[in-house]
């Protein structure tokens, strides 16, 4: 069986497995893409999911602009669409908030995390095949979760009552645990601190070397302060990248 077709039946099992857990307040709309936007994320498991990888870079969960719409991980719709190279058809999920709904590659909004990640991918090595010849990017949970409030307010896992979370987190390591060992990676570099966390501990005893970098976020003043410097000078000091 090759990378990908591990992957696939290792991703397929983790949807399966999340879509029975219950959430209750303050979650109000969960969004899976790897329901409504299986057919993206396959395609994109299928293109720059094969064969061992040297870095993989672990997220924290899908944006309402980004993964939300392409089921791509930090999938804002340009570098999806120019960068990737992948485009195609989105359904829906069964309850959508209406101020965050789901247009696939119609969405006008650009999520501003994707466009700083994948630009700077872009930047230093040219084209996704140079970069996924060595490189992956996995969100470490895959849902989407959000409040009954007017604007329909995203929530990060760390927001969600405690026995939930570890259900997620469970489930979520575990999956981490297959990724790795089918990708045989030398580094994973924690998109933020809620990635590197569930990394050093899901893969406590493996050996692989966890690092992180400050999240692209423009919620974080940090990385809105010359993020692909920021980034780019984490990864060479952890030995991730060369100078």
């Amino acid at each position: 069986m090759s990378c990908a077709d591990a992957l696939i039946a290792a991703t397929r099992q983790l949807s399966s497995d999340l879509e029975e857990i219950s959430f209750g307040p303050p979650v109000a709309y969960v969004y899976n893409p790897l329901d409504y936007a299986w057919e993206m994320h396959e395609a994109y498991l299928r293109r720059y999911a094969d064969g061992r990888k040297r870095v993989v870079f672990l997220g924290m969960n899908p944006g309402p602009f980004g993964m939300a719409q392409t089921g791509v991980p930090f999938g804002e719709i340009e570098a999806v669409r120019n960068f990737l190279g992948l485009f195609g058809l989105v359904g829906k999920p069964a309850r959508e908030h209406p101020k965050k709904p789901v247009d696939g590659f119609g969405c006008a909004r650009s999520e501003v995390s994707g466009r700083r990640l994948w630009g700077l991918f872009a930047r230093r090595f040219g084209t996704a095949e140079e970069f996924f010849a060595g490189h992956y990017v996995h969100n470490y949970c895959p849902l989407l979760f959000l409040e009954d409030t007017k604007l329909g307010k995203n929530l990060t896992p760390e927001q969600l009552d405690r026995k939930t979370l570890e259900r997620i987190n469970a489930r979520c390591d575990d999956f981490l645990r297959e990724l790795v060992q089918i990708l045989q990676p030398e580094f994973l570099v924690g998109v933020g601190g809620f990635a590197e966390k569930r990394a050093v501990e899901a893969l406590a005893g493996v050996p692989v070397r966890v690092c992180r970098i400050i999240h692209p976020s423009p919620a974080s003043p940090a990385a809105n302060r010359d993020w692909d410097g920021a980034a780019t000078k984490a990864l060479v000091e952890a030995g991730v990248w060369r100078d």
